[in-house]
């Protein structure tokens, strides 16, 4: 079916009282920025809804962009007809053909009269509606309660919506409206999965990436560039910080404190990661940490190792199982990308007997005596690449040191 255009309902912003002019605004921005590619469609703002008429573009295609739009919750394609009583009943009769609807299928008409000089009651039309639908699609029954189709009528002065599809969206909240966090982005399951969590919450996110060439390949880095564009699907684009982190690396497996060198790893990532937040404006860091998955995830380790940060520590995975997040990667496209066998720096290193407990002062200490390693988390900052990466564009590359010296200071 050519359908004319499509409703998208709002979610958890419905209930923001005087904010919500703020999300619905937000909405309405996201909508148009990932229409681009459709250059025919028309979006209009209605309350409570956004109406996107697609003169002649194809609405499944429409449909898959817009599915991503956090604040949106589900899409109906619509069919529009001019309002008056033999149109409706026709066009209606025409839309449940169209279904090709199967043997002891159910349906029920739903009419919604918004247009009150209409001179037939939402109760009449529905009583109007089914009856040519009945003679014609003898095979179908009415279930007013539980119908396998419910046929949706507004009457509206202009014209007339006919649907029966609920697409389920990504729902959430807008993108942006709860500030913006740096995601620590790693090449495993969890931390993309994580990244898409905090912007469905209105986090606006940028990536940071750690890399430690030779150790890591290009294939590794490659891959990650490809886990941010799958992120950026939902966003429009988003920022990749791609920080060396060699040397750092390299420093702290030479302390031969191998039980604690993925919480020294971990403590220098999120030092590293508060700089580029400070210099990025950025509120949070946002983890793909899950209680109790791996050594550095047990509720001690995860204590000793966000001290090394002064802002806020979101972990949106913490109390989710492997098998969940599986579920999620798979849902929002990042799985098959996650368990390429790419090594990164967090695979390196990796001790037999990692500590679940480690002591806080103990690990300063260990710190403490690094020759250098202010120094480096400071070059590994000043180091840092950043890419701007969009859904279907070439990867922009910018480094870090000349955002700081246009923008920052």
């Amino acid at each position: 079916m050519q359908y004319d255009m499509l409703l998208l309902r709002f979610g958890e912003i419905a209930i923001k009282g005087k904010n919500r002019p703020r999300f619905e605004k937000a909405v309405l921005s996201h909508v148009k920025s990932l229409l681009r590619s459709f250059p025919n469609v028309q979006v209009v703002k209605d309350f409570g809804r956004i109406y996107v008429v697609l003169n002649g573009e194809p609405s499944s295609q429409v449909i898959d962009t817009l599915k991503n739009v956090f604040g949106v919750t589900s899409i109906s394609p619509v069919k529009m007809v001019d309002t008056s009583l033999e149109n409706i009943l026709s066009a209606a009769t025409a839309f449940i053909q169209s279904l090709n609807l199967e043997k002891e299928t159910t349906f029920k008409v739903s009419a919604r009269r918004v247009w009150k000089p209409f001179p037939y009651s939402s109760h009449e039309m529905n009583r109007l509606v089914s009856g040519p639908i009945l003679n014609t699609c003898q095979h179908l029954k009415v279930d007013v309660h539980n119908p396998d189709v419910d046929l949706r009528v507004e009457i509206r002065e202009k014209a007339t919506y006919l649907y029966c599809e609920v697409i389920p969206a990504a729902g959430g909240f807008p993108l942006g409206t709860n500030g913006k966090a740096m995601l620590l982005l790693s090449g495993g399951i969890d931390s993309p999965v994580a990244g898409w969590s905090a912007m469905r919450r209105g986090l606006e996110i940028e990536c940071i990436h750690f890399h430690s060439y030779p150790f890591t390949s290009k294939k590794a880095e490659e891959k990650v560039i490809e886990l941010a564009r799958i992120l950026s699907r939902y966003s429009g684009q988003i920022k990749l910080h791609l920080v060396p982190f060699t040397d750092i690396q390299t420093a702290l497996a030479g302390t031969g404190q191998e039980s604690l060198i993925i919480t020294l790893m971990r403590r220098a990532m999120l030092r590293i990661a508060t700089i580029l937040a400070d210099h990025n404006e950025a509120l949070a860091l946002v983890t793909g940490d899950s209680l109790g998955q791996v050594a550095s995830q047990t509720l001690s380790s995860m204590n000793v190792i966000g001290r090394a940060t002064d802002i806020p520590l979101l972990r949106p995975l913490v109390m989710s199982d492997k098998n969940e997040i599986i579920q999620l990667a798979q849902t929002i496209g990042t799985y098959d990308l996650s368990i390429l066998p790419y090594e990164d720096c967090c695979t390196l290193f990796v001790p037999k007997s990692p500590s679940t407990n480690p002591n806080l002062g103990i690990v300063e200490k260990i710190e403490a005596g690094v020759p250098g390693l202010e120094d480096m988390i400071e070059k590994a900052v000043t180091g840092t690449e950043t890419l701007v990466i969009k859904p279907d564009d070439q990867v922009r590359r910018k480094q870090d040191e000349d955002i700081i010296q246009d923008k920052w200071f």
